[in-house]
């Protein structure tokens, strides 16, 4: 395979930085780098300013994992939403695709992943303990369970079935609007939206 050479070292070094990020080759590495370079100082100090904030500013919401800027996400301080009905997703990008719908007015609960043996990752890995120490309030009916319509996604919301079935409470999955394969970042708003208002009992689909 054909290896880029580079005249300077330090542009080997960037480019290496930014390929190791999801999704990024080596080729689309180089164009980030060039075009840092040709920007102003002014640009560049803002570029590693905001990325320094990003590690140094931003926490987990200590109530529903979320990312904030707050010890408590602005989703979980919200007075006007419903804190009796949780919506289970994988990570950040399922909070931001679930609430540019518009149609989902409770709080969530971010899992911070999925299990996935072959990826070492199980249910220890994954916030599902803080989940169930939200049960014991008595002050959720409702968990609704919006993870990706995968292998990896199925096998983590059969474990938080099981694990929640010892408690009196409503347990509901998205409909399959969303096709098996897909992630949530990806469904269109349209789609995402009728499939959280048109949830369904997870054991129905137990059946199927």
């Amino acid at each position: 395979m054909y290896e880029l050479q580079f005249s300077s070292k330090i542009i080997e070094q960037a480019v290496d930085a930014f390929g190791s990020l999801p999704g990024v080759g080596k080729k689309t590495a180089l164009r980030f780098v060039l075009h840092v370079i040709k920007q102003d100082i002014h640009s560049a100090q803002n570029i590693s300013k905001l990325i320094l904030q990003l590690k140094n500013d931003l926490k987990f919401c200590i109530k529903c994992h979320n990312i904030s800027e707050n010890n408590v996400c602005d989703i979980c301080s919200n007075l006007s939403r419903d804190e009796s009905i949780i919506c289970v997703v994988q990570d950040y990008r399922d909070v931001l695709a679930i609430e540019n719908t518009g149609l989902y007015k409770g709080h969530y609960h971010v899992l911070g992943g999925l299990i996935s043996p072959l990826e070492g990752i199980g249910p220890s890995n994954l916030a599902i303990e803080t989940l169930l120490e939200k049960l014991n309030n008595n002050t959720v009916t409702e968990i609704i369970l919006a993870l990706n319509a995968t292998m990896e996604g199925e096998t983590t919301s059969f474990y938080i079935f099981r694990k929640i079935a010892p408690y009196s409470i409503k347990l509901s999955a998205i409909a399959r609007g969303i096709a098996v394969g897909d992630e949530l970042e990806y469904t269109d708003e349209i789609t995402l939206g009728r499939s959280i208002t048109n949830r369904v009992p997870f054991d129905s689909l137990l059946k199927k």
